[in-house]
């Protein structure tokens, strides 16, 4: 993929000396700076030399801020994440299953974020966990991989899960056994949907200070979304989900479409219509406090394993269960290469020197001219 024209980082750097104004805490800020500096030379940097007896060219790099949250950070992290999924991937249905908070609890989610999402997290698997253990919808154990994302294309609030899971489960004599729908779909989404809100409400109250009765009862008045799309049609579209949710952030570089004196204007896709594409513009502190929104806590852990995809248990059920249902086929990749050459492009890279933010040695140019 080509480089972006326009960048987060820019927003954010224009605005650096009022960005604690639209930060709701100092982590939130230091993210921001973080991502305001990824690639600059305020990190330091190395210069590299290509291997490649035929180029052995130098390269000046700036150092990246590695930080979660940064447009910048997330390729290589995605693939190695991704190609370690693929290597645990059992030859049956998969399903992709959404869970959504409500509207009314996006208040608490901003003052509770921690809470919020860790009981969405503890919900989603109860409500999985309880009906696969059901006998009248499975009878055995299952699995899921979940991941958080908190925002909707405009950039506002919007906590949700995206679920991936097998069609199926480990019974107690260590048995696969499928769902009964023939694959067709998972467990009733009625159903699920009423547990789901039953269950997180009853969480909620006792996790909270004592709330009015009205706020409650406002949580049943509407039915909680969860979708449960059709089965994948196969591992290359698991994985392919998979490298579209894992390590992404609220926007990409990508989606910028200018910046003015007057703010950004960015793309935004409306799914309640077929994905129509429009563009939004937002002043720069709107922006700032939109994209502050989804920092998420400092450690949070945002991708989860549960049930027999855990590490606890994938060890040693993931690998038996290869050799009973069969070995999936997975398209040939070529190994990661971490860092490639951009010159010559099949070059691997030696980093000879490394600086801090005083920059680079003062001769590193015509260290480069001697070696052309």
């Amino acid at each position: 993929m080509s480089s972006a024209t326009y960048e987060v980082a820019q927003v954010l750097e224009r605005n650096r000396e009022s960005l604690a104004d639209n930060c709701a805490n100092t982590w939130q800020l230091r993210t921001m700076h973080a991502v305001r500096k990824c690639r600059t030379a305020a990190l330091g940097g190395h210069i590299d030399r290509c291997l490649n007896p035929s180029c052995q060219r130098l390269h000046l790099s700036y150092n990246s801020c590695r930080n979660r949250h940064c447009p910048k950070c997330q390729g290589h992290k995605r693939e190695a994440w991704i190609r370690a999924r693929e290597e645990e991937l059992l030859k049956v249905p998969y399903f992709h299953v959404v869970f959504t908070l409500p509207s009314e609890l996006k208040r608490l989610c901003l003052y509770e974020p921690k809470l919020m999402y860790s009981l969405l997290f503890k919900t989603a698997w109860q409500v999985i966990q309880g009906f696969s253990s059901n006998h009248k919808f499975l009878g055995a154990n299952p699995g899921m991989i979940a991941i958080l994302h908190t925002w909707g294309q405009n950039l506002s609030l919007h906590p949700h899960l995206h679920c991936i899971v097998p069609g199926g489960g480990i019974t107690k004599a260590g048995k696969w056994k499928s769902v009964k729908s023939k694959g067709k779909y998972l467990f009733p989404v009625k159903a699920m949907s009423k547990v789901f809100r039953a269950r997180f409400v009853a969480a909620l109250r006792k996790e909270l200070e004592p709330q009015s009765t009205n706020f409650y009862e406002s949580l049943f008045k509407q039915n909680w979304v969860i979708y449960c799309k059709p089965p994948f049609l196969g591992p290359s579209q698991v994985v392919e989900y998979l490298g579209r949710y894992t390590h992404k952030i609220a926007i990409s570089n990508h989606r910028l479409k200018s910046l003015d004196d007057k703010g950004v204007t960015f793309s935004v896709k409306d799914y309640r219509h077929g994905g129509q594409k429009s563009v939004l513009k937002l002043t720069d502190a709107e922006f700032i406090r939109r994209f502050a929104l989804h920092i998420l806590p400092k450690a949070f852990v945002r991708i989860r394993h549960y049930g027999i995809l855990s590490s606890y248990h994938k060890r040693v059920s993931i690998p038996e269960l290869q050799k009973k249902l069969g070995q999936v086929n997975l398209p040939v990749r070529p190994p990661l290469q971490h860092r490639n050459c951009p010159s010559c492009k099949h070059g691997q890279l030696e980093t000879i020197v490394s600086f801090g933010i005083r920059g680079p040695p003062e001769n590193w140019k015509h260290i480069i001219k001697t070696q052309k």
